[in-house]
């Protein structure tokens, strides 16, 4: 008897010990309705102090350098050629009109100085069959400007710029059934040379106006026998190559993609001598540009001229305008 009781008394506290471990092994997670116990991981641990060692790097060279100029150079090419047989019968003259464009800008950029230099060369004939050959595009114009910032809108400039043409120019007649030319213009006669200091109010980057408080204007004809065939000869005396003139000029720029692969560039000058008290003579030049490209290497463009200026000798608006498809190179890309 009293080895069974000693029986019954180890094997209850047995059960009593594996219970007792078994609650010990376990994490009660009260989750909602259910009671999850998950085992302790056997393994022992122990956290380590994190110790980190300074590592020296070696500083990094990079041999680059900083370019201040921006350059861009268009170049296009036009041509359109007409040819008939002679028995065609719908009308029509053979004909071939080549035309050219060079367009070269460089800009400088550093703190708050800049510099601006931009080329446009323009050329163009157009030959008819039994007519002279007639120009239809001729164009020198070189301008240059430097500035520094005032403020966030305002610059301080100073510029100088050129202008004239490549070809002599002609008026057209036709005399006893044939068709002569009169010498009208040609390359610097007339020329243009014009130097302004004043403010420049630029408000982004591609609408600026040029308030040009100090300009003087040189105007060259250097052909002196020119004012037989152009009454006003550009403003210059019989006999005289050189004119100066002191006046204020506005130059606003507009030069902008206005939709996609279609850009509008647009100039317009002012021109008012201070000679010119009663403001009758003032001169307005406006030219205009929209270029839509059509692949890598082709375009379309529109150009037009609007000018008054009464030295030219007339006192109505003068206009011309050009709508070309040709080729078109751009660098860089």
């Amino acid at each position: 008897m009293k080895n069974f009781l000693a029986s019954i008394i180890i094997i209850l506290s047995l059960s009593s010990a594996k219970l007792y471990a078994q609650e010990i092994d376990t994490i009660p997670i009260n989750t909602k309705d259910m009671n999850i116990r998950l085992k302790r991981s056997p393994l022992p641990s122990r956290t380590l102090p994190l110790s980190f060692e300074p590592v020296k790097l070696r500083p990094a060279v990079v041999n680059a350098k900083v370019n201040y100029w921006k350059t861009k150079t268009a170049i296009g090419i036009n041509i359109n050629q007409a040819q008939f047989s002679d028995n065609w019968k719908g009308g029509g003259v053979n004909s071939i009109a080549v035309g050219g464009l060079l367009n070269w800008k460089a800009e400088y950029s550093k703190n708050s100085y800049s510099y601006v230099s931009e080329v446009i060369l323009q050329y163009g004939k157009i030959k008819n069959k039994d007519q002279l050959q007639k120009k239809t595009n001729d164009r020198i114009f070189w301008d240059n400007k430097a500035s520094f910032q005032l403020s966030k809108n305002w610059y301080f400039f100073g510029s100088i710029n050129f202008e004239s043409q490549f070809d002599n120019g002609y008026s057209y007649s036709t005399v006893n059934g044939a068709e002569t030319a009169t010498l009208i213009s040609k390359f610097m006669g007339p020329g243009y040379l014009t130097e302004s200091i004043g403010f420049e109010y630029k408000p982004n980057k591609y609408f600026s106006t040029r308030i040009g408080t100090g300009t003087a204007r040189q105007t060259f004809v250097l052909d002196t026998a020119l004012y037989r065939t152009n009454a006003k000869n550009f403003g210059v005396s019989p006999g005289k190559q050189f004119r100066n003139e002191l006046a204020f000029q506005v130059v606003a720029a507009f030069d902008k993609d206005i939709f996609t692969n279609t850009n509008l560039k647009a100039r317009y000058a002012m021109f008012i001598p201070y000679e010119d008290i009663a403001f009758k003579r003032i001169d307005h030049r406006l030219d205009v540009a929209l270029t839509a490209k059509i692949n890598r290497f082709m375009n379309t463009s529109l150009t037009g001229v609007l000018l008054y200026d009464t030295d030219t000798g007339t006192n109505k608006i003068q206009a011309s305008q050009t709508l070309a498809l040709g080729f078109a190179f751009v660098f860089p890309r």
